[in-house]
């Protein structure tokens, strides 16, 4: 996709998000707009728990969100509305509905039955080409929580992955750990 067809996708974009009611959300994927509604409700807990242990650990001049904002990820023709981001405060004030994937010190999705092979798969890829430093995937299908960090071209260089109920190292910016007792889908 040539960046003019981005920018165009991302103007209709804005269009579509203006008109949908109260529990959907919109992302660019693989040069496509897609409407998803939100998560469950049940799911706001572990999503809360995340970004409660993440808090104490976020750098300075960075602040943690569950809204659905739209993070533009420059040279990916790609626009994410990660469930959880933590993202330099300066950076994101913007008169847009797009923030800039630069801003990003840490981004987390809870993939379910619907959004588990992009969460996956291409959001992998795609944050670590980003150079977001570290991605935490709480998948609800398989019960797990990767954390994947060193971005590189490819996607990620490192991924540790647990099971619920365990511990697993969130490292730099953050260095600390995530205890995920309790967490079910």
């Amino acid at each position: 996709m040539s960046h003019a067809d981005f920018i165009e996708l991302c103007r209709i974009l804005e269009q579509v998000d203006a008109s949908l009611p109260d529990g959907y959300r919109t992302e660019i994927l693989g040069g496509k707009i897609v409407v998803t509604p939100w998560s469950k409700a049940g799911y706001t807990l572990i999503l809360d728990d995340l970004a409660d242990q993440l808090r104490p650990h976020v750098p300075e001049g960075h602040r943690t969100g569950c809204r659905p904002y739209l993070y533009r990820l420059d040279g990916q023709s790609r626009a994410y509305g990660p469930d959880l981001h933590i993202a330099d405060t300066e950076a994101v004030h913007v008169d847009s509905i797009f923030l800039p994937g630069r801003a990003l010190s840490l981004v987390g999705e809870l993939a379910c039955a619907l959004t588990a092979d992009v969460d996956r798969g291409e959001k992998t890829e795609t944050y670590g080409k980003a150079g977001v430093p570290v991605y935490v995937l709480v998948d609800t299908v398989k019960d797990t929580v990767t954390v994947h960090s060193d971005p590189s071209d490819h996607g990620y260089r490192t991924s540790t992955q647990i099971k619920f109920g365990e511990t697993v190292h969130i490292p730099a910016p953050f260095d600390c750990k995530l205890d995920t007792a309790g967490w079910k889908a």
